[in-house]
């Protein structure tokens, strides 16, 4: 558990260092916001086709850790070919290079989190899951500063190399991680398509399952958007726009603050019901964001924190709750694919917006954030579900 934590920390600090360190040296290259997230954009969108297959080809594996290796040294080598593209290449190449960066994007989350069974025994999972969300907290908060600190000291482009190192020295961790048992390998029969559509039937058909991904990618969409706004903000409102990074990290704080309470008490809430009271803190978060003023605007980020650290534990509780053994890393994979979608979507929508109006965009996103609760509540608790 150790090794797993450490490489988890250390691949997601520098996934959660690399979306804004790419912002920033795509806003200082081409000095627009539009152009800055439609760079963050590229990269995330591709996980939506890279993940589910991602997902079904680690389940497939004696040793799916070594495959997850090979992953994040090609993602760490996709950022720093991006970097070399800037202002080198014309931007629709750089763009292209983004995309195939993207697909990979999903090892660093889901793929991750799909091997965490096999890691502890299953009466420790619980707590293993709130710690292992926990690392999504830690790499929140060191990530975005990171990224602001060598931003404002060296420049972008020097947060963009150390985000990708992080992530490749992960790669030893996941090395090691434990491989399948001959019984789960012995399972395996059905083609690849055939898995690829079995890990969709299990999302789409246990609604409790279904409910926590639309809710979570509606989540991550609002979130996406905060991330855009992020570098005007810091340039507007923080004298900045390296500054305005480190906002990220009071959202990272209170998330992990908040973790480390369900760590400790795992079973005081549902976590059905967190996902959905999740989304109305983060909403209110984004609406008091809106507002503008520096004072304000860390005690809206200290609160979208709030929301988004106990709904992502949810979120992993009911995926290790709903999944089959044999379709976990796919259904892992493939729910990180669709929120990393619903947040390259975000991202892509506010970048135009922030250009035009930045409270307008942040209200926006408060009335994205507050729809995942009428999507959470749409998807009908079945026999099945009831079950």
């Amino acid at each position: 558990m150790a090794s797993y934590a450490a490489g988890a920390v250390a691949a997601r600090a520098g996934d959660e260092m690399s979306g804004p360190a790419l912002m920033l040296a795509g806003y200082a290259v081409a000095g627009s916001a539009s152009r800055a997230s439609a760079l963050l954009a590229a990269v995330m969108a591709a996980a939506a086709a890279g993940g589910p297959v991602l997902g079904a080809v680690l389940d497939r594996q004696r040793r799916p850790g070594r495959l997850l290796a090979a992953a994040l040294v090609l993602y760490a080598t996709g950022l720093v070919a991006i970097l070399m593209g800037l202002g080198r290449l014309p931007f629709t190449v750089t763009l292209l290079i983004a995309v195939l960066t993207g697909l990979l994007g999903p090892a660093l989350s889901g793929g991750w989190t799909g091997q965490l069974p096999r890691v502890v025994p299953g009466e420790r999972l619980p707590r293993a899951t709130a710690l292992d969300a926990m690392t999504f907290g830690m790499a929140s908060l060191t990530g975005p500063v990171l990224a602001g600190g060598l931003t404002q000291a060296l420049g972008a482009s020097t947060a963009v190399v150390v985000s990708a190192a992080l992530i490749g020295s992960a790669a030893p961790a996941a090395w090691t991680l434990p491989g399948r048992t001959a019984r789960a390998r012995e399972a395996r029969r059905t083609s690849l398509i055939g898995e690829l559509a079995a890990g969709t039937r299990v999302i789409v058909k246990r609604p409790r399952l279904a409910r926590a991904t639309l809710a979570s990618v509606v989540c991550c969409a609002a979130q996406g958007m905060l991330t855009a706004c992020v570098p005007p903000l810091g340039a507007r409102v923080l004298g900045g726009a390296g500054r305005g990074a480190l906002l990220l990290s009071c959202a990272a704080v209170s998330a992990l603050a908040a973790n480390a309470v369900l760590a400790r008490f795992p079973q005081a809430l549902t976590p059905d019901s967190v996902i959905w009271a999740a989304a109305l803190v983060q909403a209110g978060a984004l609406a008091l964001a809106a507002t503008g003023r520096p004072a304000t605007l860390v005690l809206a980020l200290l609160l979208a924190g709030i929301g988004e650290g106990p709904q992502l534990t949810a979120l992993f509780a009911i995926r290790h709750r709903e999944a089959p053994d044999q379709l976990r890393g796919q259904i892992f994979t493939t729910g990180a694919s669709l929120k990393i979608t619903g947040f390259a979507a975000g991202a892509a929508l506010a970048g135009p917006l922030a250009t035009w109006t930045l409270p307008g965009t942040l209200a926006v996103a408060a009335a994205v954030a507050a729809l995942a609760v009428p999507a959470f509540f749409a998807v009908p608790l079945g026999a099945v579900g009831r079950h």
